[in-house]
């Protein structure tokens, strides 16, 4: 059965979980007809409605985990973007510094279980023999 949830620690209305809709977590909401000012945040996307007070502690913290981990996908992302434009400038000095910043972020990530273990060592890897290779 899906349906609301409210989360607890907020106001009464502030923070609903919309089941119907499918975007982003915190997809904004339009302004208020009446008063002209925003109204707050929905989460948008399905969970299903929980039961017992744990299942709706889990609910809770898998909101606030999927931010943390889109954040460090991001970033990780970024990073490794820094090496592989490092490598297309042909710059062997900047990637391997960039490569030295990657490493540590794209090795974290996969200890925080955003990135699969083999899949940061197979990324690093590849990354570090394609520094190896510039002239």
């Amino acid at each position: 059965m899906r349906g609301l949830l409210h989360l607890p620690g907020t106001p009464c209305g502030s923070i609903v979980i919309d089941p119907g809709k499918r975007a982003s977590l915190l997809e904004p909401r339009p302004p208020n007809r009446l008063f002209g000012e925003p109204q707050p945040p929905v989460l948008t996307q399905e969970y299903p409605m929980a039961n017992t007070t744990s299942a709706k502690k889990a609910a809770r913290k898998m909101i606030r985990r999927t931010e943390i981990n889109k954040s460090r996908r991001s970033q990780l992302k970024a990073y490794v973007r820094k090496v592989e434009e490092a490598l297309a400038s042909r710059d062997k000095a900047a990637a391997a510094s960039a490569l030295g910043a990657a490493e540590p972020i794209l090795m974290r990530g996969a200890q925080k279980g955003v990135v699969h273990k083999k899949s940061a060592a197979r990324k690093v890897s590849r990354l570090a023999a394609r520094v190896r290779a510039l002239p």
